[in-house]
């Protein structure tokens, strides 16, 4: 299959111009469940620097998201514990949808429906550059978590599980 080059216009795009935050466009082929094992792969990066964004929900059904490296699980417990929730678990694709206006697998931290409260790993911020989905699937964008973390204000979370 061809992939056309040309970066896709995306609501995450639009909020990376609007905040001024250096980016580089990566397409890529799209696997149905491939995840960040296949981005990492066509990308030719390690899994580590790619970052999933998680959309989840506590107890009382308030979404958040989660950026956690592609090649770790996110322990739900601890996420709970360092957020001083009761219970946190991973939302239904409809539910994802809902909260941030992209597919799962295509879900940006950039540009959601609604503003929701961000958590990220911390290991990632030690990282020199992150590849995250640009708010289509087949579409990472490179940026540095110190923006991440200037435009977004996610919470610092230590909750990675080995993959």
């Amino acid at each position: 299959m061809k992939i056309d080059h040309t970066p896709p216009e995306t609501p995450a795009t639009q909020y990376l111009r609007q905040h001024r935050i250096a980016h580089s466009n990566h397409l890529y082929h799209y696997e149905e469940h491939g995840g960040t094992r296949v981005s990492a792969r066509e990308l030719n990066v390690d899994e580590h620097a790619v970052v999933k964004t998680l959309v989840m929900e506590d107890e009382s059904g308030k979404p958040l998201i989660v950026l956690m490296h592609g090649d770790r699980k996110v322990s739900t417990r601890e996420l709970a514990r360092q957020s001083g929730r009761k219970k946190i678990e991973t939302c239904t694709p409809e539910a994802a949808h809902r909260h941030t206006g992209y597919m799962v697998g295509g879900t940006s931290p950039f540009g959601t429906r609604k503003q929701m409260p961000i958590f990220i790993e911390k290991s990632i911020l030690d990282l020199p550059l992150i590849y995250i989905n640009g708010g289509r699937r087949g579409f990472l964008v490179g940026v540095h978590p110190h923006d991440i973390v200037r435009a977004l204000g996610p919470v610092v979370v230590e909750a990675a599980l080995k993959g």
